[in-house]
């Protein structure tokens, strides 16, 4: 036996081989099948083309008729040039094309059309086609081929009967097993559509009505996008499948009627600060200098320690001047007295009076160069540590103290919701310097003024600290929360976005 095999090549690309098993033959019979293998292999060759050609043929005309498609940014436009380029590449008399719209399919182009009524017995008759093909999820063709599966056909009669169509062919557009809508083909009498045909119709239905389907959603109205969405929505959430969209639904749908039933405590939060009771301001008694600093801002100070010193030199030799002065006096006060001149010890008694008050003038000045705590206290203001040798005025501020044992906190609250916060009402303050401390506070004044800072306005809210204080210092800051009374859940968590959109609506409106 003699084995023959022959590839077949069709522009150098391998399309198959075929492989020969002959018995008994001749050398001359041999080469006799050779020859008309090749010939064979020629016919297949020009049969593989023929076909190559053909299939790029049809792809260069969906090709273009996406192309077409795309180059409109209108769907109108679109959807017009779409089936008008199909209706002149297949030879068709008409072609339209329509869109699914609550279960029915509506015609939203003609080709060769501009313009059309949408209530004239043709497009009605178009639209029945449509549904009828849509709703056998098949493509129609009027007359039915010979041999082909049966098909309910009564519209598309109706349609060539009456309009003059002499064969009819609609395919259903479709996306992901959703019918989008229908193209529908007409031709004259005598020109059927064979399988070829059909068969580019439906590819070009196939790729080209998605593309048609998204301009038309792009051209909707908001309001009507919006609408179609929920109903989609709608749809899957009443439908046998999307689980998770039905449980984040219900989980929703139970979050919100919690909130809008169950109460909770509705509190008020603000920036916070920490300031003493009381804040005594300790002056310079008398103008000189400063000469030592014990103490400054933060120092903890009992009641009598030195905070500063101020220079007393000069003082110390007034006072020696004065006493100078005494010491002359009392001598001649005494000769005056033993040699009996009233008038002179009269003046001299009066002479030693006033030296003496001078010493005591000046000894109590002296005193007050000494700068000393009133009370227990916290040095809330002053560091004269970096002003030794400066001169000071009587009556200039030099430190400023609160008491250590009481204390208010100014809660900075919000314009929008100052009305709901009363004298009374209890609170907690969470200072940044001890965050897992909350100190207890009542809500002891309310300044009926605001002040703006940072582009807002706030009410200064005083309230007492009360509790342990013995961590606290004037000039902490926190976080403020005073409790206002129960709410509704939902209420505490949206009032503030109601009262903005209230406040917008109301400013535009007329």
């Amino acid at each position: 036996a003699v084995f023959i095999g022959h590839p077949i090549l069709v522009d150098d690309q391998l399309y198959g081989v075929v492989a020969l098993e002959v018995e008994g033959r001749t050398e001359s019979a041999l080469q006799d099948v050779v020859q008309r293998l090749g010939w064979g292999i020629g016919w297949l060759e020009a049969l593989a083309r023929r076909k190559t050609f053909t299939s790029k043929a049809r792809l260069v005309t969906v090709l273009e008729l996406i192309a077409t498609a795309l180059q409109h940014e209108r769907f109108q436009a679109a959807a017009t040039a779409v089936v008008t380029e199909l209706a002149t590449t297949l030879g068709c008399e008409r072609v339209s094309i329509g869109f699914m719209k609550e279960r029915h399919i509506f015609v939203r182009a003609l080709s060769h059309s501009a313009a059309f009524g949408k209530k004239t017995n043709l497009i009605r008759a178009l639209e029945a086609a449509m549904d009828e093909a849509a709703d056998q999820l098949a493509t129609v063709v009027y007359p039915a081929p010979a041999g082909g599966p049966f098909q309910v056909t009564r519209a598309h009669a109706e349609l060539s009967q009456h309009h003059g169509a002499g064969a009819v062919c609609t395919i259903p557009l479709t996306a992901g097993g959703t019918v989008l809508g229908a193209l529908v083909l007409e031709r004259p009498v005598g020109e059927a559509f064979d399988p070829r045909t059909v068969e580019l119709c439906e590819q070009a239905a196939l790729l080209v009505g998605p593309v048609l389907d998204v301009k038309r959603k792009e051209d909707r109205w908001l309001a009507q996008k919006a609408a179609d969405s929920l109903r989609m929505h709608w749809r899957h959430l009443v439908g046998p499948r999307h689980a998770t969209l039905k449980f984040w639904v219900a989980l929703a749908v139970l979050a919100t009627l919690f909130l809008a039933f169950a109460d909770g405590d509705y509190q008020i939060t603000a920036d916070a600060t920490l300031e003493g009771t009381v804040q005594r301001a300790v002056t310079a008694a008398i103008p000189g200098y400063i000469a030592e600093a014990r103490a400054r801002a933060g120092d903890i100070v009992r009641e009598g320690d030195t905070l500063a010193i101020m220079d007393d030199r000069d003082l110390k030799l007034e006072r020696q001047k004065w006493v100078s002065q005494r010491a002359q006096r009392s001598g001649e006060y005494r000769e005056a007295l033993a040699d009996h001149q009233r008038a002179k010890v009269r003046v001299l008694e009066a002479q030693l009076a006033q030296a003496e008050a001078q010493l005591a003038l000046i000894d109590e000045q002296i005193a007050r160069t000494r700068i000393r705590a009133p009370f227990d206290a916290v040095v809330v203001k002053g560091d004269l540590s970096q002003s030794l040798g400066a001169p000071v005025e009587r009556g200039n501020v030099l430190f400023e103290l609160a008491p250590l044992d009481t204390y208010r906190v100014i809660i900075k609250v919000d314009e929008r919701d100052i009305t709901h916060v009363a004298v009374g009402q209890d609170g907690y303050l969470a200072l940044s310097s001890l965050p897992h401390e909350k100190v207890p506070l009542v809500v002891d004044k309310i300044t009926p003024v605001s002040v703006v800072e940072e582009g807002r306005n706030y009410f200064r809210v005083e309230a007492v600290a009360k509790g342990a204080i013995e961590k606290l210092r004037p000039g902490m800051e926190g976080v403020g929360k005073i409790e206002v009374d129960q709410r509704r859940l939902i209420w505490i968590w949206t009032h503030k976005l109601l009262h903005w959109v209230r406040m917008w609506v109301w400013s535009w409106w007329p």
